[in-house]
């Protein structure tokens, strides 16, 4: 395995000069750069990380710890987490939470203890012990999508408040009054605000929401299955289901499917988080899309900032509706199926 002197020899430079080119040092000439890089890439040279993590106090890694890698919008998130991360010099180390609090915590203690840089974190909890001792050792860390109320850590997240008065205006234009939200866990911010966000939309349209057309869910398809199941055996059942995440969306989607009903002549459907499946279920269903990959990309940038000694700043981006054919359609009604 070809060393760093041997990379040295190859250019015909220092080995100092190897070791400033490959961290970008400034004081590195661009054309004393491209003869290290060319002779790392005819010997095959691979850095020591560990050693050089001991010299630096650095390891250039990223903690990414997701809430459900299994939902598509994180999948997504994860991968643009991954390819900005790997754009600016760093790796990333990806742990899967599948919405359990321990698990997600047994995550974070991993990372930790691999010597992270610092971490992303999608809370699967309002409130982890061990997130709040990692803020208050100094980890460096940024929250993504979903915050925990109160402490002083960067969030980068999508508003999602616009849109869902956008999806609300949409139905009752096409003549819908009776709407009701399959929510996600209140222990979440996503799952209590977009709950929030729905009834104060419908009130703009003097609609209320009853306590009858409010389902819990738990961002995983079986619980929309079980809140569908419910509304539909209601004696005077609703005309719209909201489900606020994609997975829950899904659970509907069946459910009303083994009724043997109808979307969106027997009953609409309507989502918070689009993903690509939507557009090939039959009929495409509405839904509210975050920009996932400018979210991922932002928490890098952030995190690295914290990293390297800048400013923390938190970063929100708007969310927007796409309309399809599954809450129905009049005349005046745009369609998107992107």
């Amino acid at each position: 395995m070809a060393s760093i002197k041997d990379v040295a020899a190859e250019a015909g430079v220092s080995v100092a000069t190897v070791s400033r080119a490959l961290n970008h040092h400034p004081s590195v000439s661009p054309d004393a750069r491209a003869r290290v890089l060319a002779a790392v890439e005819s010997l095959g040279y691979r850095p020591n990380v560990v050693a050089r993590s001991l010299r630096t106090d650095q390891t250039r890694t990223l903690g990414l710890v997701i809430s459900d890698l299994l939902n598509p919008y994180f999948t997504e998130l994860a991968r643009s987490v991954e390819e900005q991360a790997r754009a600016l010099g760093y790796s990333v180390i990806i742990g899967n939470a599948d919405e359990r609090p321990d698990l997600q915590d047994h995550h974070i203690r991993s990372l930790l203890d691999r010597r992270i840089d610092g971490l992303l974190v999608s809370p699967a909890d309002g409130g982890s012990p061990l997130i709040l001792d990692a803020v208050r050792a100094g980890t460096p860390m940024v929250f993504v999508d979903r915050w925990i109320p109160g402490v002083e850590v960067p969030v980068v997240r999508a508003d999602g408040r616009a849109a869902v008065r956008d999806l609300v205006a949409h139905l009752h234009g096409l003549g819908h009054r009776k709407l009701a939200i399959i929510a996600g866990p209140a222990t979440t911010t996503t799952g209590s605000e977009r709950v929030d966000a729905f009834r104060a939309a419908l009130a703009e349209h003097g609609i209320a929401l009853p306590d009858a057309y409010i389902g819990q869910g738990d961002f995983q398809a079986e619980s929309g299955h079980r809140a569908t199941e419910r509304f539909l055996d209601l004696p005077d059942p609703p005309e719209v289901i909201f489900a606020a995440d994609n997975l829950m969306a899904l659970g509907a989607l069946d459910t009303i499917r083994a009724r043997g009903l109808r979307i969106p002549e027997h009953i609409a459907l309507a989502a918070f988080d689009d993903i690509p499946w939507f557009v090939h279920t039959d009929p495409p269903i509405t839904a509210i899309a975050q920009p996932t990959g400018d979210l991922g990309r932002a928490a890098v940038r952030a995190l690295i900032d914290r990293i390297e000694g800048r400013p923390p700043r938190s970063v929100t981006l708007p969310a927007r509706l796409v309309v399809r054919r599954s809450c129905g359609e009049t005349a005046t009604a745009q369609r998107s199926d992107s």
